[in-house]
This record gives C-alpha cells, sequence and structure tokens, in this order.
C-alpha cells in the first residue's frame, strides 16, 4: 500500500476490464476513475489532473493513440501505459511512439498490473524531481544575479519566489537602471514556463507605428514593405512569458489590444482576420508612476488594473547604497571573466566616494562605471586617481551626505558677494553634460532623465556652450 494518493484513470470500452483495473489498483491504495471510451477520457483529463491514464488500444470514438496524442500534447505530465489485447509488436511499437511509458496485454494479471503501474510512477517522480533539479540550477543563477542584503532585495527576492510559479501578470515598478528585466527574468526562471521562451520588448524604444507589428505579427501586404507574414512577440511567447518593458510609454490604442490579450489570450496580426490564440504570462515594467498617468488620462485604467495584480517595487541604488561594495564586486568578477582583466579591487576610500555620489543612472550607472574601469585599467586596485571628474568634482570628494555633497560646490557667501545667476548656470550645464555622458549623447534620452523637453534641453546647452565659450574668449583677449 502506497502512502501517497496517486490519482489513476482506466479507459477502456469493456465493463469487464475496466472493473478488474479499477479493483486492483483501488487494493493498492490509489484513487481510481474510469472512462468508457477515448473521447470520454480526454474530456475528463481536461477537467481534472491524473498521475497516470491506463487506456485500452482500441475504442471507439478515440482510441488509444488519440488519448496518448492529447497527453503529450497537453505538457502535463501525465504518465500512460496502453492496454491491448492485440499484444502485437507493431502496436506496442506505436504507443511507445506516441508517448507510452509502457503497455499490458489482455488478459490482465495481476502481480504485471502492479510491476507496471509501480515502475511507471518510480519514473515519473524521477522525471519530476530531475525537471525540479533543473529549474532550481537555472533559476538560482537568475536570482542570485540580484545582488543585496538591504531588507528591501531580501524582501524582494523572497516575493520573487512566492510569485514566480503564479501566473498572475506582474508589474515591476522603479527607476531607469534598477534591473527590471533582471526581475523579469528571474521571474520567468522560476516559474513553470521556465523552460520555454521569454520574450523581452522594450516599448519604449521602438516607434509607436512599428510596435503593433512587434507585438502582434503581420500578413503579407498588410502594409508597404510588408513581403511576407511575420510572427510577434506575443506568437513568439507562446507557452513562456512576455516582458514589456516601458509599458508606460504605449499608445492608448495599444493599450486597448494589450488589454484583449491579457483578458482573452488572442489577438490578430496586423491585416489579418483571423484570431491567434496564446498561452503567455505578461511581465510588464515600467519607471512611471502609472497611478498618475491614470488620473491625468494617459494610461488606461482597465490596463493598469490588470497588469498591477502583483506589483514588485525596485529601490534605488541610493536608498540601498549600503549595498553598493557588493554590487561593484559582483561586476568586477563579471568583467574579469567576460574581458579577460585581473582588477583585485576597489580600494575603501573609492568605494566610500562612490557612496557619496548621488547615482541618478542607478546600478546599472554603477555596473558600466565598472566596466570602464575594467577596460582602461586591467589589473589592480581601483582608487580615486581613477575614478571619471563626475565622480571626484574637482578632484575634492564629495561631502557625507548626498545633499550636502552638491552644496560642497557651492561658493560660500562669507566670502563675498556671488554672481548667482553664474553658479547656478554652471551647476546645471554640469548636471546636463553629466546626462548627456550617461545617456551617450542622446538628447531625447538625456531630457527624460532630467525631467524637460527635448527642445529645452537643447535651448539650455546652446546658451551655455556660447556664454562660457565667450567668458573664455574674452579671459584670453584680456
Amino acid at each position: 500500500m502506497t502512502d501517497v494518493k496517486v490519482r489513476i484513470l482506466v479507459a477502456d470500452d469493456e465493463w469487464t476490464a475496466r472493473e478488474m483495473m479499477q479493483s486492483v489498483l483501488l487494493s493498492q491504495g490509489y484513487e481510481v476513475e474510469t472512462a468508457e471510451d477515448g473521447a470520454q477520457a480526454i474530456a475528463m483529463l481536461e477537467e481534472r489532473s491524473f498521475d497516470l491514464v491506463i487506456t485500452d488500444l482500441k475504442m471507439p470514438n478515440v482510441d488509444g493513440i488519440g488519448v496518448l496524442e492529447h497527453i503529450e500534447g497537453s505538457k502535463s505530465g501525465v504518465i500512460g501505459i496502453i492496454a491491448t489485447g492485440f499484444g502485437t509488436v507493431e502496436s506496442a511499437v506505436q504507443a511507445m511512439k506516441t508517448g507510452a511509458y509502457d503497455y499490458l496485454t489482455k488478459p490482465f494479471h495481476v502481480d504485471e498490473i502492479k510491476h507496471v503501474v509501480s515502475k511507471a510512477l518510480e519514473f515519473r517522480e524521477l522525471r519530476r524531481e530531475n525537471v525540479q533539479l533543473k529549474r532550481q540550477i537555472k533559476s538560482s543563477s537568475k536570482i542570485d544575479q540580484i545582488v543585496g542584503r538591504h531588507p528591501t532585495i531580501k524582501r524582494l527576492k523572497e516575493l520573487i519566489r512566492t510569485v514566480a510559479d503564479s501566473d498572475s501578470t506582474i508589474l515591476i515598478l522603479g527607476p531607469s537602471g534598477t534591473g527590471k528585466e533582471l526581475v523579469a527574468r528571474a521571474l520567468h526562471s522560476l516559474s513553470d514556463r521556465g523552460d520555454k521562451p521569454l520574450i523581452p520588448v522594450n516599448c519604449g524604444a521602438i516607434p509607436e507605428d512599428l510596435l503593433e507589428s512587434e507585438l502582434f505579427g503581420h500578413v503579407k501586404g498588410a502594409f508597404t514593405g510588408a513581403v511576407n507574414d511575420r510572427q510577434g512577440r506575443f506568437a513568439l511567447a507562446d507557452g513562456g512569458t512576455i516582458f514589456l518593458d516601458e509599458i508606460g510609454d504605449m499608445s492608448p490604442s495599444l493599450q486597448v489590444k494589450v488589454l484583449r490579450v491579457l483578458q482573452e489570450q488572442e489577438f490578430e496580426p496586423v491585416g489579418a482576420t483571423k484570431t491567434v490564440r496564446v498561452d503567455v504570462r505578461v511581465i510588464a515594467a515600467t519607471n512611471r508612476d502609472l497611478e498618475q498617468d491614470v488620473a491625468e488620462g494617459r494610461f488606461r485604467e482597465d490596463l493598469f488594473y490588470r497588469l498591477n495584480v502583483i506589483p514588485l517595487h525596485l529601490p534605488s541604488l541610493t536608498d540601498r547604497i549600503e549595498d553598493l561594495p557588493l554590487l561593484v564586486d559582483h561586476f568586477v568578477k563579471v568583467f574579469n571573466r567576460t574581458k579577460g582583466r585581473r582588477i583585485t579591487h576597489f580600494t575603501p576610500a573609492c568605494l566610500a566616494q562612490l557612496q557619496r555620489y548621488p547615482w541618478p543612472g542607478n546600478v546599472r550607472e554603477l555596473e558600466n562605471l565598472v566596466e570602464r574601469m575594467a577596460i582602461l585599467h586591467q589589473e589592480g586596485e581601483i582608487d580615486l586617481a581613477h575614478l571619471p571628474d563626475r565622480f571626484v568634482p574637482g578632484g575634492v570628494p564629495l561631502a557625507a551626505e548626498g545633499a550636502m555633497g552638491a552644496l560642497a560646490a557651492v561658493p560660500s557667501l562669507d566670502e563675498g558677494a556671488i554672481d548667482l545667476n553664474r553658479v547656478v548656470g554652471e551647476f546645471e550645464y554640469r548636471l546636463i553634460r553629466q546626462a548627456l555622458d550617461l545617456c551617450g549623447g542622446v538628447k531625447n534620452q538625456a531630457a527624460q532623465r532630467l525631467g524637460i523637453k527635448r527642445t529645452t534641453l537643447v535651448e539650455k546647452l546652446k546658451k551655455y556652450e556660447r556664454l562660457f565659450q565667450t567668458e573664455e574668449a574674452l579671459t584670453s583677449v584680456g
């Protein structure tokens, strides 16, 4: 007698065979249900879960091979055994090719039933443990990449482990550069979909007129340049997960179509009339305040609530600045390995200085800094002298507190009168140049980081560069 209640479905159109099989299996402590043909067996498999199916090969409506094909297609992990009164090699081979673990021949022998069922359940357990082990190994590597000991990071990791197996939609919130895609990958790898594709889409990086086709695909001739049918990201993610990054930048018309996929799990490619059904889990992320966008009419309220089933909040780097040394050590190891460097460490003085910096680009900015140090300095330690000027402005370390660090560079009024417009202008110009450096010179991104329009940024940049160049010229003439 087994201590675990295993659920077995017996499908056979012969009443005596069903009753005999059920009686033997019940005596072994299994829970047993029966079906009179293949069609009824498939209906029962769709309604509730079973661990094992024993199906007759020859049945009306749907035969045993049809039942096995349904089991294989459902990816449910159910073990199938074929029972046949013909016992030919051909039928056994066909059953095994369709996914049967083993087969039983009629008339049944009690000991043979017990032996085959026991071995099949042992195989199922081994397969399940193997899948779990592979998933744990894979997912551990993903979640371990979320580095930190701060309480907010510990809670975040616990929440990721708790909700990963759920198919519920997740909304990841946090400033740019905090690691939202890393969290999405950890969620996917820990889920039951971990062996299926994770398809990321940056909704803010794809032009609006192309995003619909990118998400849902298109048919040939749907628009100029559509020379072939093309699958969209939702179709590619079927069975797995789609990660919609920067979803707050999506247009209202596309928001409606994404809402439909969330509600109905179906969509039409651009230019198509046929509906495509998918089984996709949606993980979305944004650095915007979606509740405010909803209040101001920029984001659909119904879509927000569909996305915000399980919100995960990522802190800025300054909110968990204690983790900076751990992150630096992690990135040093990564770039030593990937770039063949031998950087040993960042000195304590260097780490202390970095902990005083405001980190507008968050962890991504820190990662970029460590990568730059690894490229420029192949081995040894990294000290204050190696850091770019913006981390040690004027060669003088920032003050101990972030806000005081900015004040430290401000001239003291005790020393006499100052030109307020010039001091403010220099400070603003430094912030603009820093934003441009962080964004690789892309003015749109720099403007977003500063919270101003691109045209405003361009005007200020021209103004200050013209002003400082003029003053420099006058100084040199004088």
